[in-house]
């Protein structure tokens, strides 16, 4: 017999990993893009496969997430004070 709560709770937990349901949603909307797309269906298989291994929209920003002029993501573990001239210590 199947259990439907474990099912439910290991779905949830995928969507979670893969940045949850925008992510889902645009993963879906790229896969639809690529399916009506040109080209053979060795080229968009190939296309969607490698669309899945990267959850979210295509590219370094995702739908949504506009940056503002001047605004830059800093890495990780990286200050913030750290840009701007006359802050650092010495």
């Amino acid at each position: 017999m199947v259990n439907f709560k474990r099912l439910a709770d290991r779905a949830k937990d995928v969507v979670d990993k893969r940045g949850g349901v925008d992510s889902l949603k645009e993963d879906a909307a790229e896969l639809q893009k690529i399916g009506k797309g040109k080209g053979s269906l060795k080229d968009k298989a190939k296309a969607a496969g490698k669309a899945v291994k990267d959850p979210g929209a295509k590219g370094p920003e995702r739908a949504g997430e506009h940056k503002q002029p001047g605004e830059h993501k800093q890495p990780p573990g990286a200050r913030p004070e750290a840009d701007q001239p006359g802050t650092r210590s010495k």
